[in-house]
């Protein structure tokens, strides 16, 4: 077999003893060999563009542009009013978007040591890693139409908004400091129910979070609950039914069990909507289905009325 000549490389080894310069300048294709600025530029308005610039609506498909569904309150413009965490919550709620974030009391965080085909720890430090916080409550204190508010909020993006230990101490401590405060509490709910990591730990939860809540109707105190998509299981049979006054986003999935499991337990089509927020407040489960950006109003009205009236009862006595 001939050999090539000692100044041409066989096929296959052309760039192997090349400069680094050469190779890349190879690897670059034609156009940069042809007009090197015009790659350039693409490139520097390639990485001025985000990734996440449209984001697809979960309910029609349709690409939104970033900047307007922030400025619509993550509502997209067919009305489906997408997931938001505490951050925003509280930024939409309160007067100016100003608030005081109080620290959540802290839990163990694997008391049966449980494990299914992950270990429960390596499952919450994922959570905490990708949602910045501890737990999936949250409380804060601000003013809401001008009267001093606790909220507390519970964020779906945390392994589903679940209950459990760390989210039943930060409800309770939500409902001492407005007790102690003499103030009212609003609640943004949702969850999948209790954490089936803590087991019985996190059921107890359901009635620890139903006396908090006997507490703030002992001082006499407003409790507001917001239903959000989705509330479902033991978060729906303790403190999300509890309030005083129950509103909800359109279209939030509310109930205990899904419905799959209702239909093949009765054997039995369930109706159109069921266990949507239209649905119940038809049946009078839910008060009133308010948009994202009616809420803060909405609410505002009602602890007008509520705080005046305990103020006269207070008063007469």
């Amino acid at each position: 077999m001939a050999k090539p000549p000692k100044d041409q490389k066989p096929k296959g080894e052309a760039a192997r003893d090349d400069p680094p310069g050469d190779a890349a300048h190879r690897q670059q294709g034609w156009l940069s060999r042809f007009a090197p600025g015009v790659r350039r530029l693409v490139a520097k308005r390639e990485t001025a563009t985000p990734d996440n610039l449209w984001v697809k609506c979960p309910a029609t498909g349709e690409m939104v542009y970033r900047p307007e569904l922030e400025a619509a309150l993550w509502v997209t413009p067919s009305g489906h009013h997408m997931r938001i965490g505490p951050k925003l919550r509280f930024a939409f709620t309160f007067d100016g978007g100003r608030y005081e974030l109080l620290p959540s009391p802290r839990a163990v965080d694997d008391p049966l040591k449980f494990r299914d085909d992950r270990a429960y720890p390596d499952r919450l430090a994922a959570a905490r890693k990708a949602t910045g916080e501890d737990d999936a409550m949250q409380i804060a204190t601000g003013d809401i139409g001008g009267i001093a508010s606790v909220v507390v909020v519970q964020d779906f993006g945390f392994m589903a908004g679940s209950l459990s230990m760390a989210v039943g101490e930060t409800f309770v401590a939500a409902a001492e400091t407005a007790a102690k405060r003499g103030c009212p509490l609003i609640a943004f709910i949702a969850g999948a129910g209790v954490r089936m990591q803590e087991s019985t730990l996190g059921l107890m939860q359901m009635a620890r979070t139903t006396i908090a809540v006997q507490e703030l109707k002992r001082a006499r105190l407003p409790y507001i609950v917001v239903l959000t998509d989705p509330t479902t299981g033991g978060i729906t049979a303790s403190y999300a039914m509890l309030g005083d006054v129950h509103l909800a986003e359109p279209k939030s999935m509310i109930g205990f069990a899904g419905p799959r499991v209702i239909e093949q337990t009765i054997r039995e089509v369930l109706p159109e909507g069921f266990q949507r927020a239209e649905f119940l407040e038809e049946k009078g489960m839910v008060d009133r289905v308010a948009t994202r950006q009616e809420l803060p109003g909405l609410i505002a009205s009602i602890l007008q009325a509520l705080m005046s009236g305990r103020q006269r009862r207070l008063a007469a006595e």
